[in-house]
C-alpha cells in the first residue's frame, strides 16, 4: 500500500535506527519490559503451541529474543516501515513460518483471515487516536482464539492527567534523562512525540478492552509511563 507523505511513522520510517539508539540506551525501560515478554511468551508456550501477530513490529529486535525462547507456531509482523521489515526478517531468522507485512496495523487485524493466540504490540499504539483504539481493540477480540491475549506495551496517561500536561512531562524526560542522544536527534524526537503521541489513561484502555468483551486487564508491570499490559476475554 502507498505510504502517506507525513503520519505518525514518518521518523522511524526515515530513520530506523534513531529509535534503535533510544531503545540500545534503555531510556524506554526496552530490557525490563522485553523480559517481562518473554516470561509471558514462555508461559502461554508451555501450555503448547502458540500464534502471534505482531502490530507495529518495527525490526523486532527486542521481540525477536523473546520469540526464540518461546517459539510460536506462526509468526506474523506488521509495520509500514519497509525498511525495518527488512531488517526483521534478519532478526527473525531460525524462526519457523515468518510473514512480514507493510500494512496499517488497524486495516491488518480487520483483514486477516485467521485466528491468533497472541497479539502482541509494542509501542505503537499510543499512535492511533482514541476511536483508532477501540477499532483495534474490537478488532483483536475478534481475532483472538478461545483463550487468546492481547499485550501491550505502551505509555499510558496518569488518571485525571490531560494530553498536554503528559507531553511537558514527558519531554523534559527526554530533554533531561536522554542524555546520550544527539541534540539534533534529541529535537527531532520530542518534536514527533508532540505531534503523534495520543496516550490514554489505564482506566480508559480498559473501558475500551472492556468494551470490545475483553473483559480480564492485567497489569504486568509499569517503568514510569511505560506499561505492560494483558488483555483477555
Amino acid at each position: 500500500m502507498p505510504e502517506p507523505a507525513t503520519d505518525e511513522t514518518t521518523l522511524f520510517r526515515q530513520s530506523w535506527t534513531l529509535y534503535d539508539s533510544l531503545a540500545e540506551r534503555n531510556y524506554m525501560f526496552h530490557r525490563e519490559i522485553y523480559a517481562h515478554v518473554t516470561a509471558l511468551l514462555s508461559q502461554r508456550r508451555a501450555g503448547g503451541p502458540y500464534s502471534l501477530l505482531d502490530l507495529g513490529c518495527g525490526n523486532t529486535r527486542f521481540l525477536a529474543p523473546c520469540l526464540k525462547s518461546a517459539m510460536p507456531s506462526r509468526y506474523a509482523g506488521v509495520d509500514l516501515s519497509e525498511a525495518a521489515l527488512k531488517e526483521a526478517r534478519e532478526y527473525l531468522s531460525g524462526l519457523d513460518h515468518v510473514a512480514l507485512h507493510h500494512q496499517d496495523m488497524l486495516q491488518a487485524v480487520q483483514a486477516a483471515e485467521v485466528s491468533f493466540d497472541i497479539i502482541f504490540s509494542g509501542y505503537a499504539v499510543h499512535h492511533l487516536d482514541a476511536k483508532g483504539k477501540q477499532e483495534l481493540f474490537h478488532a483483536c477480540a475478534a481475532k483472538l482464539t478461545a483463550g487468546g491475549q492481547f499485550i501491550l506495551v505502551d505509555v499510558v496517561r496518569e488518571e485525571g492527567q490531560t494530553r498536554e500536561e503528559y507531553l511537558e512531562g514527558y519531554l523534559d524526560f527526554m530533554r533531561t534523562q536522554w542524555t546520550a542522544v544527539r541534540p539534533d536527534h534529541l529535537e527531532e524526537a520530542c518534536d514527533h512525540v508532540a505531534a503523534y503521541d495520543f496516550p490514554e489513561t489505564f482506566s480508559d484502555l480498559k473501558r475500551m478492552a472492556a468494551a470490545a468483551s475483553l473483559t480480564h486487564v492485567r497489569l504486568v508491570d509499569r517503568f514510569a509511563q511505560h506499561h505492560v499490559l494483558v488483555f483477555s476475554a
